[in-house]
């Protein structure tokens, strides 16, 4: 197992956090030095924050854990590839380095419907390595959506007696 894979590992195992908690399983994990720097899940219907993204949180934790907005030299392990928010947030957080697992056909703004990272209008660019472990994070949100629609067809009986 090469590093990015390893990493990735790592993130799978927060996506699985987020899952456990009923929310979209998409986990992160930022590394700086060949050290785990932040962790973070998707939380966004626990919170019913907007921001609450797995990249999101663990960018403010790898903010906090280094004292410093910016993330040189760090690179993001996320199981789905970002969206605009995220990816806005890396350029911002001047993450040089991205590794996601599954693409995200409807939102991916990290190579699949545009790449913010590789923009030349921005001051900021990110190196993007794409499909790491992607069968296993694409086959976890897969089967997640899976089960809500199968949920939401097939409620659980009521308890109420008529």
């Amino acid at each position: 197992m090469n590093q990015d894979e390893y990493y990735m590992k790592l993130a799978i195992e927060e996506a699985a956090k987020a899952e456990a908690e009923g929310e979209v399983p998409i986990g992160a994990v930022i590394v700086c030095n060949d050290k785990v720097i932040a962790k973070g899940y998707n939380q966004r219907e626990t919170s019913q924050l907007a921001s609450s993204h797995a990249e999101f949180i663990a960018i403010e934790r790898a903010n906090q854990a280094i004292g410093s907005w910016r993330l040189e030299g760090c690179t993001l392990y996320v199981t789905l590839e970002p969206c605009p928010m995220c990816a806005g947030a890396i350029l911002q957080s001047r993450i040089p380095r991205v590794v996601y697992g599954a693409r995200d056909p409807k939102a991916g703004c990290v190579g699949s419907l545009m790449n913010l990272l590789d923009d030349d209008r921005f001051n900021h660019k990110a190196e993007v390595v794409a499909g790491i472990k992607g069968e296993t994070c694409g086959a976890m949100l897969t089967q997640f959506f899976r089960k809500l629609r199968h949920k939401k067809k097939n409620p659980p009986p009521s308890n109420l007696q008529k």
